[in-house]
């Protein structure tokens, strides 16, 4: 039900059975899916798009302009999938031209805690949770099922694998390979996501191999001559292939080890 005490611009559009608190800003541009809950004191700005099921809680700002000086106003979009949250006081901001890519994209059944900023044309997979006070600088990719431990901070242009855990109060400088743990300042390898994967129904065999092919990435040589290795050694399998073309597509360069 729309509250009439929020400001909600008639070209909005609403989905069905969406609770909207007092007190919001709901610009024209925007679109909002069935079964939504939208707090008091949230503001969506213009060119917004939001899955179904998501819940916004007050004070969260969704679709600002970005926070870069090469933006000029052009047509730019937020996406955000199903069932995600967005907690109180956190921030996502629209896409720019200039990086190519026009939308900020957050996916579906995500946890976004409160006081996070997720900055222009950031990528967030699915299943992902940052805890409070996380930042992403612009142009960062996190794939899905990554967690961000609380007020974690990530470079721009930087890349989180999937199924990867930081540690809170941790900064991001480099690629972070799929399925790892990674802790310190800067952020190094410090094994990798147990516990996680355990939780995520990954088998002991996967785990097992998992283990060894970084075992081999921060043995001795290079990680291209590792990535051979890998490559040679071990069947194709989805979470060999994940491993082989992050590290391969990484434009950073991966994290260094701890261990």
């Amino acid at each position: 039900m729309n509250n009439t005490q929020s400001y909600i611009h008639p070209d909005a559009k609403i989905g069905k059975d969406v609770e909207i608190g007092p007190f919001c800003y709901i610009a024209a541009n925007v679109e909002i899916g069935d079964g939504c809950k939208i707090g008091p004191h949230a503001t969506i700005y213009d060119y917004v798009k939001m899955g179904k099921g998501c819940s916004v809680f007050p004070g969260a700002v969704i679709g600002a302009i970005p926070q870069d000086l090469k933006f000029e106003g052009e047509e730019t979009w937020v996406e955000i999938g199903d069932n995600t949250t967005i907690r109180e006081c956190a921030t996502i901001n629209r896409g720019t031209a200039a990086s190519g890519k026009y939308k900020t994209v957050v996916g579906s059944d995500c946890l976004i805690m409160s006081y996070v900023h997720i900055a222009h044309d950031c990528r967030v997979g699915n299943h992902c949770i940052f805890s409070s006070f996380t930042g992403l600088a612009g142009e960062t990719d996190v794939d899905d099922w990554a967690i961000l431990g609380g007020g974690a901070l990530v470079h721009q242009f930087s890349h989180i694998g999937a199924h990867a855990m930081i540690g809170g109060g941790n900064t991001v400088t480099k690629d972070v390979p799929p399925y790892v743990l990674a802790g310190r300042n800067p952020v190094m390898f410090e094994g990798i996501n147990l516990v996680g994967l355990r939780r995520r129904g990954f088998d002991a065999a996967t785990i097992e191999e998992i283990k060894e092919m970084y075992r081999i990435i921060y043995g001795p040589g290079t990680v291209a001559e590792a990535c051979a290795r890998i490559a040679g050694a071990f069947p194709q399998s989805e979470h060999r292939d994940n491993i082989l073309n992050f590290i391969t597509a990484s434009k950073r360069g991966i994290i260094k080890s701890a261990v």
